[in-house]
């Protein structure tokens, strides 16, 4: 399993987690042996906006004695009526189901207390003006919440919350349907908009966690595929993993079965986690955008292409960390042999010769 460091904090990240949402349909003893299994094959990172009120105490029973290998977000606006799951904006109510969760669950502090679903501007003001910012700025005062969180859609409405300045972590939609604008209604933004968002957490320091890794399952049949063709679990995986900012993929489960194709990531081989068959259905609104897939390797004079790429897109927009990492490269953009070797390789269309003269000249080279 590898792990990344939340940028705002000190705690290492499983790349894979583990969302909740589908364990709704799944008896108490498989809810704890999902959990446990999860965490002995080095998960620790879990969502838990939970489908219905039966996930929370069995999880609580799984963590009994490793409460301190696991981190959860915990979701300020997410609320279980009759069991159900359902949202709200009223400050009292989601102040009782926070004493009822964290009851359940068996704990006294939260590692992320996540403003639930900010998708539009209208949810934001709620947010604050109710008071519910507020009350989840004094439990962190008192440290009962550690970072402050917020699960969204909208790259818009995300913008605004970020300039705030109060998250150390962002949840948001990411996959392949979506940044192409061929998803549904949750996939909002612009090609352009999305990339724009992940690179601007990079460089404020905001980790995010990923839902909806699969498009709800569609990508991986050819017969619900927006671009008529299947990826694997194990690819989508990893094209989350490499947008920028992201610490971890939090795909849903029904079972222990649904479990072990996530695990079947942790032991796959790089060639089953390359998804650079996406290039054959890229938009033209895409096309031509380095995605960091590193399809283009090797190339002959040990460029790392996609980390190249990645550092130099952050620079863009204020990522001095990321230009510090450039120049501590073994290798840089100028050391380009123009042998078209990347050309020919990208999915993507991408002029990488031409990007790497860019690139050399911006830092300076």
């Amino acid at each position: 399993m590898e792990y990344r460091k939340l940028p705002h904090g000190t705690e290492f990240i499983s790349t894979l987690g583990l969302g909740s949402g589908g364990l709704v349909g799944a008896s108490d003893g498989e809810i704890e042996a999902v959990v446990a299994k999860a965490i002995d094959n080095g998960i620790n990172f879990f969502d838990l906006c939970a489908g219905a009120a039966n996930v929370f105490a069995p999880f609580g029973r799984a963590i009994v004695g490793k409460r301190d290998k696991v981190y959860f977000q915990l979701h300020f606006g997410a609320v279980y009526k009759n069991g159900e799951y359902g949202w709200s904006r009223n400050l009292d109510e989601i102040e009782r189901t926070f004493a009822w969760e964290t009851e359940r669950l068996g704990t006294d502090r939260v590692d992320f207390g996540f403003l639930h679903c900010i998708d539009e501007e209208e949810d934001w003001r709620q947010i604050v003006d109710n008071g519910i910012l507020d009350y989840v700025l004094s439990l962190k005062a008192q440290g009962v919440v550690r970072h402050i969180g917020f699960s969204t859609h909208t790259p818009s409405v995300a913008n605004k919350v970020l300039d705030t300045g109060l998250a150390d972590m962002m949840m948001f939609s990411v996959n392949p349907a979506y940044d192409f604008e061929c998803g549904d209604e949750y996939g909002i933004g612009t090609t352009l908009e999305r990339a724009q968002l992940l690179r601007r957490c990079e460089a404020m320091g905001v980790g995010v966690s990923v839902m909806k890794p699969f498009h709800g399952g569609q990508l991986l049949d050819a017969a619900t595929s927006p671009f008529k063709q299947a990826l694997t679990a194990t690819q989508c995986i990893q094209y989350c993993l490499d947008r920028p900012a992201v610490l971890t993929v939090v795909p849903g489960v029904r079972d222990m079965n649904d479990l072990d194709t996530l695990l079947a990531y942790i032991s796959s081989s790089i060639e089953q986690r390359d998804y650079s068959a996406i290039g054959a259905f890229t938009p033209q609104s895409a096309a031509g955008s380095c995605v960091y897939c590193n399809h283009c390797l090797p190339c002959p004079a040990h460029i790392d292409i996609g980390l190249v790429n990645k550092y130099y897109d952050l620079a863009l927009v204020g990522d001095n960390i990321a230009a510090d990492h450039y120049s501590k490269l073994q290798v840089n953009a100028s050391a380009c042999l123009q042998c078209g070797h990347c050309n020919r390789r990208c999915p993507f269309k991408v002029d990488q010769q031409k990007k790497m003269k860019r690139i050399s000249e911006y830092f300076g080279e």
